[in-house]
């Protein structure tokens, strides 16, 4: 169930115990200094009864179909998997910005998306009934102008900040340049882990190098003063999103590990840098930063031996591999209808691994049927889901459900989950509900 609010004249509240997205929206102001759009925040949350322990914000980009793909982002069950395994809340803000009105209207926090930003937080603390959403941590994921967005809340907000994974973009090419007005950027700035995520092919394209060229500046600007700043080009794309969550979503799980305040605490915990690997932006190639015998100033943060296999076959292929098994499904059901045919419906957690690419139903232990029969992402591995160019998924995917006829009913019905990677969890049977 999904609980929706609407700020217009004041807030209205239809939400029920027990939702798990909640939404709010905001009109646009008239006013210096406020934000002149429209916007959407929905707010999943963990069943958890546990304070929350951070926010996990993925940012869409610039356009009307950035906007629109960015609705959705709360809903995603693999991004869901790293939140719930954190304790954390997953944002996904939908601006309403429409063809041709400037990005920076609200890519730029400056111009009243953080005062909003913060606003949702409040109003969700008190909805959701969750207090502590006004002090937690944030980390923020943002693709193309969420990344400007993101680099510039790095400096706004740097002590809220676990870490921060800029997709395609950055605004330092654009205070460098004078179009913005640089923001001030305190010691804390560099203490944030973050991985510059451009898509190789952007480095030649005419339209979409500045991405690629930003991650290079922003490099420039951070690793000299000693910043947690990596370097991961995806060499299968340009400005889509590709499978860059799957160094992602392991990126900020390694982050909140080592970042996220200790019982009792409020204040994030620095990064280890004795662990730290380096990488040549150019050869990206990868050695302890011991071993490293070039710049150490301009090379590329890596996090540890841990996370560079990750982080190498990522640069290398585009993807990151994986040999876990998925968890099964869960509350698998099956409801005889009157006419005699049956419903069958399940719960499901994503692999946090390698996220959910679809079901396969059985009935007494053979094949029954594939759900959806033919997963799609033009994008990059098939997911359950779906997958759009913003790493959201797509609207009305498909349900954790199987009508069944009544001549194939007969008989014992299990479920299993099948990860991107083709791993298969053990069947969860099914059970009749009387």
């Amino acid at each position: 169930m999904i609980a929706r609010f609407a700020l217009l004249i004041g807030l209205v509240s239809t939400a029920q115990a027990g939702d798990r997205i909640h939404e709010i929206t905001y009109p646009p102001l008239e006013a210096p200094g406020k934000l002149t759009l429209g916007v959407t925040y929905r707010l999943w949350v963990p069943e958890s009864v546990e304070p929350l322990r951070g926010v996990i914000v993925h940012q869409h980009g610039c356009g009307t179909g950035a906007c629109q793909g960015g609705y959705t982002a709360a809903e995603d069950l693999h991004w869901q998997a790293l939140a719930r395994k954190w304790n954390c809340a997953l944002m996904g803000p939908s601006y309403h910005q429409v063809d041709g009105q400037n990005c920076r209207l609200w890519c730029d926090p400056r111009n009243g998306s953080a005062e909003r930003f913060l606003q949702s937080l409040a109003e969700f603390a008190v909805v959701a009934d969750r207090p502590e959403l006004t002090s937690v941590p944030w980390c923020l994921w943002g693709h193309s102008g969420g990344a400007f967005w993101s680099s510039i809340m790095q400096a706004l907000y740097p002590e809220r900040i676990v870490a921060i994974w800029f997709r395609s973009g950055s605004a330092i090419s654009y205070w460098q340049k004078g179009e913005i007005e640089a923001p001030e950027f305190p010691p804390a700035s560099f203490t944030i882990p973050a991985m510059l995520n451009p898509g190789l092919k952007e480095k030649d394209d005419q339209r979409f190098r500045v991405a690629y060229d930003g991650a290079l500046a922003m490099l420039d600007f951070y690793r000299p003063k000693g910043a947690p700043m990596g370097f991961a080009p995806d060499p299968r794309t340009a400005h889509e999103c590709g499978d860059s969550r799957y160094l992602a979503i392991p990126f900020f799980d390694w982050c909140l590990e080592r970042r996220l305040p200790a019982s009792g605490a409020t204040a994030l915990r620095p990064i280890d840098m004795s662990s730290a690997w380096l990488a040549d932006r150019e050869t990206l190639k990868a050695v302890k930063a011991s071993e490293y015998t070039g710049d150490a100033t301009k090379a590329a943060w890596i996090p540890d031996a841990g996370f560079a296999p990750l982080w190498e076959e990522y640069v290398t292929t585009g993807a990151v591999s994986d040999s876990s098994v998925p968890p099964a499904p869960k509350t698998v059901v099956i409801s005889v209808r009157p006419d005699g045919s049956a419903l069958l419906t399940w719960s499901a957690d994503a692999d946090f691994e390698s996220g959910i690419r679809h079901f396969n139903v059985y009935r007494d232990g053979k094949p029954f049927s594939p759900i959806p029969a033919e997963p799609k992402n033009p994008f990059g591995r098939p997911l359950f889901q779906g997958m759009s160019y913003h790493d959201t998924p797509v609207p009305a995917p498909a349900l954790m459900e199987l009508s069944i006829r009544a001549s194939a009913v007969k008989g014992n019905f299990a479920v299993t989950t099948i990860n991107s990677a083709g791993l298969e969890s053990k069947p969860t049977e099914a059970i009749a509900l009387p």
